[in-house]
């Protein structure tokens, strides 16, 4: 086994291998997430896929988190079935997760090089809803 890398929450990506190996299943759920808790719980969900778009299992992680009284998640991981190891998240989830948790950080790369960025440099200069949002007192 390689060397775990420091600042990694290997576990959190175990969650979600363990989640693709078991859990997706043909065309529908082909990818899953995990998400880690203020708490230390972990949060695992797998994407819907349909032809209409949609949603990838991180956006599912949001809705799980959210039903489980999880309004903050810390560390975002997402991993492909058939052992495609860990995913990066696509545009429109990077979005969604800034727009969510503009503070958490997501585990990217290969196996062997796994590494943790903010949310913040996958999106560089991006659009941040809340900042663009009246207040409403």
């Amino acid at each position: 086994m390689s060397t775990q890398a420091p600042g990694v929450d290997h576990e959190l990506v175990q969650a979600a291998t363990h989640i693709a190996r078991t859990r997706t299943h043909g065309d529908n759920h082909t990818v899953a997430a995990a998400g880690r808790a203020p708490d230390g719980r972990i949060v695992t969900a797998v994407n819907a896929y349909h032809f209409t778009g949609g949603p990838c299992a991180e956006l599912v992680l949001i809705g799980t988190a959210a039903a489980q009284g999880i309004h903050t998640l810390d560390t975002i991981v997402a991993v492909g079935d058939r052992d495609r190891g860990v995913i990066p998240p696509c545009g429109r989830c990077r979005q969604v997760l800034l727009d969510y948790f503009p503070a958490s950080h997501v585990i990217l790369g290969p196996t062997d090089h796994l590494h943790t960025l903010p949310i913040t440099a996958l999106l560089p200069e991006s659009y941040v809803w809340s900042d663009h949002q009246l207040d409403s007192g």
